[in-house]
């Protein structure tokens, strides 16, 4: 039988007020059950200690602690990688990675289950969209990192991510308004109290929402998948390239930072022959000549069944020289948990066989 208790993750701090006052509560129930999930981290209403016995019995009644049901987590680099493979209501299946180093630690949330977007080098991509999830399905994921994050490295009890990256599966654009509440509720001073300098959004270069991005209140940073330096080359690559061209896609990011004054990111995936040659890296350099950037070169991460190759590393260095040599400011990612199919563009819902290394937990 279904559940259809609402999920406490999918309110924000208002409608919880809200939902209090219908309960002849007062408003600071509200904000002490909001501690209680985002900052003591309690996935059960009963463990909301500070809450009179007769609220824990009624919320655990009338609502419900996240919907995601965590099926599988895999470990890589000595732990320090954990990818989770949730399955949520419907069956449909998302993933979540938490990259733990020496000084930050990331979370990188999916935003959709599947994608429609379709680029060929990804391996969500290759899935299509099964559903947009719901913004309390993505705060579910900063939550269980969080948790996490706790058990690895004791520490202080506000211990939390220091970055959210929404990089996972989905385009958080093609789900905005779930996407934004989500992000609401993490920045909200009663609750996780996240910076929005601390969240990082990507999208494959989905015009209005970059515009709207322009727009919020809060200072999201912006990462754009780029991955070629022309319209040919992109648009077999990323199918949207065809609905909003580089020049399109150009215009809206110069719009973007002259009225943010905020830095765009720009990812480049790097494909062994086929936008990795020096030329490429000259014509990127003229694409993005004078814009306030940063570009993030991604060597291709291996998706079995895709007739792609990953960038040799002088490949990889020859082209950032370009980059360099132009004035761009251009790094190399480094890359985490590959061998158990967790690293950028690997993420599709299959758990891959983990490589020597890495530690498999299976949960229920």
């Amino acid at each position: 039988m279904r559940d259809t208790r609402s999920d406490l993750y999918n309110l924000r701090l208002e409608a919880l007020e809200h939902l209090m006052a219908e309960w002849g509560q007062p408003a600071f129930r509200a904000r002490q059950t909001f501690r209680q999930l985002y900052r003591r981290l309690a996935a059960d209403p009963h463990q909301m200690s500070d809450l009179p016995l007769a609220l824990r019995e009624r919320l655990a009644a009338e609502t419900r602690v996240g919907l995601l049901q965590l099926e599988r987590q895999q470990t890589a680099d000595a732990g320090l990688t954990r990818k989770a493979l949730w399955r949520s209501e419907g069956g449909v299946v998302l993933e979540s990675v938490l990259m733990v180093y020496e000084d930050r630690s990331t979370v990188c949330v999916s935003t959709q289950a599947g994608c429609a977007m379709g680029c060929v080098f990804c391996a969500t991509g290759r899935l299509g969209l099964l559903r947009n999830i719901s913004a309390g399905e993505i705060v579910a994921q900063v939550v269980w990192a969080n948790r996490e994050l706790r058990a690895l490295v004791p520490g202080p009890p506000g211990e939390r991510v220091s970055n959210i990256v929404f990089m996972g599966m989905g385009e958080a654009f093609a789900n905005y308004e779930r996407w934004w509440s989500a992000v609401e509720t993490l920045h909200d001073p009663h609750g996780m109290h996240m910076g929005a300098r601390t969240m990082t959004v990507s999208t494959v270069g989905l015009v209005p929402g970059i515009r709207r991005l322009a727009e919020e209140a809060l200072p999201i940073n912006l990462a754009i998948s780029l991955h070629a330096p022309d319209d040919e080359l992109r648009s077999a690559l990323m199918p949207i390239n065809k609905r909003y061209p580089l020049a399109e896609l150009m215009a809206a990011t110069r719009e973007y930072i002259a009225g943010t004054k905020r830095r765009v990111s720009f990812e480049y995936v790097l494909l062994e022959g086929r936008n990795d040659t020096p030329a490429h890296g000259v014509a990127l350099a003229r694409l993005l000549r004078g814009m306030l950037c940063h570009v993030n070169l991604i060597p291709w991460n291996p998706v079995p069944g895709m007739p792609l190759g990953r960038s040799e590393r002088r490949r990889v260095l020859a082209f950032q020289d370009e980059l360099l040599k132009a004035s761009i400011p251009c790094t190399v990612r480094v890359e985490r948990g590959v061998e158990i199919a967790a690293a950028c563009g690997q993420l599709a819902g299959v758990q891959q066989e983990p490589g020597a290394a890495s530690t498999e937990i299976r949960l229920g």
